[in-house]
């Protein structure tokens, strides 16, 4: 019989089934989205052929972007098929007894995953969480990879959010003019609004996730997986005899002779990078790279690598096919006409004439929530919104202290409102498949199945950002 649910439980469970109803397939989304933006563009700037254009010449501009995150995907599933990191991973998942507690682990790996580096939390969270759904009965696995991409939320505000590092690396600069001087981290990550919302968030976001998580009695049997159906193929051990009657290609496929020698040559140059060159960057080619050269060296051989990959790129058709139009999308909101109006500049513009100082960081970041629904691009956005925004921080404070305004008030609003876009970019993430994907794709389920249990998340965040940005 079932048991009175808790309001959390309740409040995933209604928005859970509510999603599953409505919310059509990712790519479906992206079709809609591509609509949506097409008709407010074409109101914008009064010409359809415009848009048009304007669609046709964004939609191959993520090209490189796109390769990187099926890479993100294929090398971390990759990673997580060889047998010593399977071993990690077991270990691991042994940890936590009950749903809530995998649940809770899930979540907390996932969240400082995502703070270290965004490309590596992406991935690792939904790998753990398949495992944790093998060893634990009664799992709601909808929630339990909905609480591994939750870690996604914040990942703006770490160390490899893009915003706080381009402010840190040198004057900001558009078109020749300076709209905002160098800003260290100290003012932008390791700011104490910036801390505060990062350990709230660690501390509220796991909890919240746990109380989602339904009775025994209450679980939809649907979100119940088989662990037999999550069980990956163990890699195929040779023996002596099967080496003698192989032909000398199969032996070379099966030496780790090659595999090592590209591991070492790897992880040379990984070496070299951190150790050698000048500022050195986790980045998503330096975090895919060191992905595929453990991946290498950990499956000892071509053949098991081979077999791994051709398994993890099973996941990727969803980046494939839907990334092109987002960055269509991308194309039209960002497209500027003669005047240099584009929809992007628009929603921007209005969150700034309704702001005050106090409300200034608060209404960026809601501005840039509703832009990151449409340019979910944490690059793309900067360059949309940081050229409005900015300039505008600055004219709030010479409004408001004229010949009073110092280089140390402008440098501060400056790094708050940079991190109110870097908080609105992945704020908005928990109700947009786009960066959902590569979870999606390694857990083998839509983005109906999670966005019930995120839009939960993205309510109880939106509180913690909103309070640290107003409060401080």
């Amino acid at each position: 019989m079932a048991k009175k649910r808790g309001m959390l439980e309740s409040m995933a469970n209604g928005t859970s089934q509510f999603m599953y109803k409505f919310l059509p397939d990712a790519y479906l989304f992206a079709v809609i989205l591509t609509i949506v933006v097409f008709i407010f563009a074409t109101i914008v700037h009064g010409s359809v052929i415009n848009v048009v254009k304007f669609w046709g010449t964004g939609v191959w501009g993520l090209l490189a972007f796109s390769m990187q995150m099926v890479l993100v995907l294929v090398t971390g599933h990759t990673l997580a098929l060889a047998a010593p990191f399977r071993k990690l991973l077991d270990a691991l998942s042994n940890i936590p007894k009950t749903p809530v507690q995998g649940i809770a682990l899930v979540s907390i790996v996932a969240y400082v995953a995502c703070i270290l580096n965004w490309g590596f939390g992406l991935v690792i969270g939904a790998i753990l969480a398949k495992e944790v759904a093998r060893k634990i009965k009664n799992i709601d696995y909808a929630l339990l990879i909905a609480a591994a991409y939750s870690g996604f939320v914040l990942w703006h505000a770490g160390f490899s959010g893009s915003v706080p590092l381009t402010l840190a690396n040198g004057d900001y600069v558009v078109g020749g003019v300076t709209l905002a001087r160098q800003i260290p981290t100290g003012y932008t990550i390791f700011a104490p609004y910036n801390i505060f919302i990062v350990l709230v968030t660690l501390v509220v976001l796991p909890i919240v996730n746990c109380l989602m998580h339904p009775k025994a009695e209450n679980l939809d049997p649907s979100h119940i997986v088989d662990p037999a159906a999550l069980a990956e193929e163990p890699p195929v051990t040779v023996t002596k005899d099967m080496w003698k009657t192989m032909t000398p290609a199969e032996k070379l496929e099966n030496s780790v002779v090659l595999n090592v020698i590209v591991a070492v040559l790897g992880f040379t140059y990984i070496v070299y990078y951190f150790g050698f060159t000048k500022n050195p960057d986790l980045n998503l080619n330096i975090v895919n790279l060191i992905f595929l050269m453990l991946g290498i060296l950990l499956h000892g051989t071509p053949r098991r690598l081979l077999n791994a990959v051709g398994e993890a790129a099973k996941g990727a058709a969803g980046i494939i096919l839907q990334f092109p139009f987002y960055a269509g999308i991308m194309g039209m909101m960002v497209g500027t006409n003669a005047a240099g109006v584009s929809l992007a500049g628009v929603i921007s513009r209005f969150f700034v004439s309704i702001s005050n100082e106090r409300t200034y960081p608060f209404f960026t970041f809601l501005s840039a929530g509703v832009v990151n629904f449409f340019v979910p691009s944490g690059g793309g956005q900067w360059a949309v919104q940081g050229p409005i925004m900015m300039p505008a921080a600055t004219d709030l404070l010479d409004k408001l202290y004229g010949s009073g305004v110092t280089e140390e008030m402008v440098r501060v609003y400056h790094a708050k409102t940079g991190m109110a876009i870097a908080y609105g970019d992945s704020w908005t993430n928990m109700i947009q498949p786009f960066w959902a994907l590569p979870a999606l794709g390694i857990a083998k389920l839509g983005a109906r199945d999670i966005m019930g249990y995120t839009l939960i998340v993205l309510l109880f965040s939106g509180i913690i950002i909103s309070a640290g940005l107003l409060l401080f």
